[in-house]
């Protein structure tokens, strides 16, 4: 049996910059993946998703432009746009697994825990002083009749020809970002939405703003509406639900995401977790001495996102490495849904105050700026939440909504005030800094 210092369980991005960090140091490490190395993000998730909407955009905005300057509006090739993704990220998985080899051991299998400090890979056991879980999530499959008839987004972000009809399920980052991918490539998409609104977590009037948006845009809603089958119908499909039938050439199941701990047999090594995922302390140790766990796979209120998941790798490293025993602190999340336009979110949700006489919110008009105006941004809105003259929230919604909230959270993470701001920065005018920073 071998035994090393540290055994990462997973390679995506938490255990990807675990592995680099830990390439700076002596420590004996093993790495063990049971998909595609590197992990969902730049294989099957964000890295891709974020690519193809680089294109999505461009067209939607230009449609946006029609009969402003611009006389032909750009038309998606989706399998001419599908075949450049395919070769850019096809590589991916077998480059970042030569990355790792270079400095740590490697095994491509699916880990199960014998106990605590002892898992097996394809019949081989290991034992480590540190074993880090981070195995993150895969999608949510579902339990109705003829769920085998779905496809993931991950099918989505590698489908070579555009279906004509396409039926999501769901209406979480996931759903509303295929939807507008699908949507913009011309295919005719229907949202089956369970509850009666789209992108729990973000504000009420910027979710309406993206959702009126998508339906002029020709894309169905269907709130309050549960699957209860789906059957296959010459060739195509019929999902049945307690409001009628949807007929699709394709159906995606984007109902959610759930926890990577299915093959970990984590009841062998007595390791406590629940629905969300693994539990941890605040020091992101597990209940067994040794074992911790580490982004999306993590049972946390915290958002389960990229750079979490990477700030979460960079805290683990310093209490290992360095004799850091400061409890995890999570600094001020930024985060957005990459629909048209876009929704974004920083600090204090606008929706959680609204009656709350400590706090005030201010609406910030956007569109009506120059910026904005050449765009034909008409959506673009941002909500400020102030508490004691501190910007302690932020919620945006346009086609530079990501960019607002980038430009926000820093505010809100350094704790200073909107003077402070502007009497240290100046920031490039006419842009959307420059229009954020004049209305603090």
């Amino acid at each position: 049996m071998k035994k090393y210092d540290y055994i990462l369980i997973g390679s995506g991005p938490a255990a990807y910059r675990l592995s680099n960090l830990l390439a700076k140091t002596n420590q004996q490490v093993l790495v063990v993946e049971g998909k595609e190395f590197g992990g969902a993000c730049p294989n099957y998730g964000c890295e891709p998703k974020i690519f193809l909407e680089g294109a999505v955009r461009n067209a939607l905005q230009s449609q946006q432009l029609a009969g402003r300057g611009i006389s032909k509006p750009a038309k998606l090739d989706w399998g001419q746009l599908m075949q450049t993704k395919l070769k850019r990220f096809n590589p991916w998985p077998a480059e970042t697994k030569e990355i790792i080899a270079k400095h740590h051991d490697l095994e491509a299998g699916f880990a199960q825990f014998l106990d605590s400090r002892t898992i097996t890979v394809n019949d081989h056991q290991y034992q480590a002083e540190h074993i880090v879980i981070a195995t993150g999530q895969h999608p949510h499959h579902l339990a109705v009749p003829g769920s085998e008839f779905t496809h993931t987004s991950t099918d989505v972000l590698s489908l070579t020809q555009l279906p004509k009809r396409v039926a999501i399920i769901g209406a979480g980052y996931v759903a509303m970002e295929m939807a507008t991918l699908l949507s913009a490539a011309g295919a005719q998409v229907t949202m089956l939405v369970r509850s009666d609104r789209a992108l729990r977590g973000f504000a009420q009037a910027d979710v309406d703003t993206v959702v009126a948006a998508m339906q002029k845009r020709g894309i169905y809603f269907s709130f309050n509406t549960h699957v209860q089958a789906i059957q296959q119908n010459a060739g195509a499909y019929i999902v049945t639900t307690d409001q009628g039938e949807v007929a699709s050439d394709y159906v995606v199941d984007a109902s959610g995401r759930v926890p990577n701990v299915e093959r970990l047999h984590l009841d062998k090594a007595g390791i406590d977790y629940d629905r969300q995922g693994i539990k941890v302390n605040d020091h992101l140790q597990t209940n067994q001495k040794g074992v911790y766990a580490v982004g999306d796979v993590v049972s946390r209120k915290e958002p389960k996102l990229t750079p979490v998941a990477e700030f979460e790798a960079s805290y683990l490293l310093k209490q290992l490495t360095q004799g850091s025993n400061l409890s995890i602190h999570y600094p001020t999340i930024a985060t957005t849904v990459f629909t048209f336009p876009e929704i974004a979110l920083a600090g204090v949700n606008p929706d959680d105050v609204a009656d709350n006489g400590d706090y005030q919110v201010k609406k910030v008009p956007l569109a009506g700026g120059s910026l904005y105006a050449g765009q034909n941004d008409q959506s673009a809105n941002a909500t400020l939440v102030f508490k004691d003259s501190q910007l302690v929230g932020a919620s945006a919604v346009g086609d530079e909504a990501a960019n607002e909230i980038n430009v926000l959270a820093p505010i809100i993470g350094l704790h200073i005030t909107g003077d402070q701001f502007n009497q240290a920065v100046i920031n490039a005018y006419p842009a959307i800094g420059d229009t954020i920073g004049s209305v603090l």
